[in-house]
């Protein structure tokens, strides 16, 4: 008479129990990463907007606009007066061009600008190229140049 011995079949739960939690961290992983990307593709659309609402202020003369892209602190640090405002409406802008952008070191965004600057007095006109620096401020939510264009080189 033959004896049956029982054998034992193996147990995939613990293999199965591993393979839900794996799939279970990569689709966290998964989402998270999806959600980063969401955010810095935000934060990039913000900033082209307010290049775009930047320069359209610059083109059209609207300095006290431009004005108010530059960063609060700066403009608190240094306030622009009635006097240095009154400079602008000497100059008339008759063309703004994008010359290049570059990341900065910093997590800045550097644009290197063509403008044309006619002087109403005189009637001349004069090219120069301007690099913008864009900071992005993460307590606003919001990026910010860091000044407006000298178009006076400090004169």
């Amino acid at each position: 008479m033959q004896t049956l011995v029982p054998t034992r079949t193996p147990s995939f739960a613990p293999i199965r129990t591993r393979i839900r939690v794996v799939a279970t961290l990569l689709i966290a992983l998964l989402l998270a990463s999806t959600a980063g990307a969401a955010m810095a593709g935000k934060k990039e659309a913000l900033l082209e907007k307010n290049k775009y609402a930047y320069s359209a202020a610059i083109r059209w003369g609207d300095f006290e606009g431009a004005w108010t892209m530059v960063d609060p602190k700066l403009r608190k640090a240094k306030p622009m007066s009635a006097v240095e405002f009154s400079r602008y409406e000497q100059i008339q802008i008759s063309g703004y061009r994008d010359l290049a952008s570059m990341p900065g070191e910093d997590g800045s965004e550097m644009r290197e600008v063509q403008i044309d600057v006619i002087n109403r007095n005189t009637m001349q006109q004069r090219r120069l190229r301007y690099t913008e620096v864009w900071r992005y401020d993460s307590e606003a939510k919001n990026w910010w140049i860091d000044s407006l264009p000298d178009f006076w080189h400090g004169q």
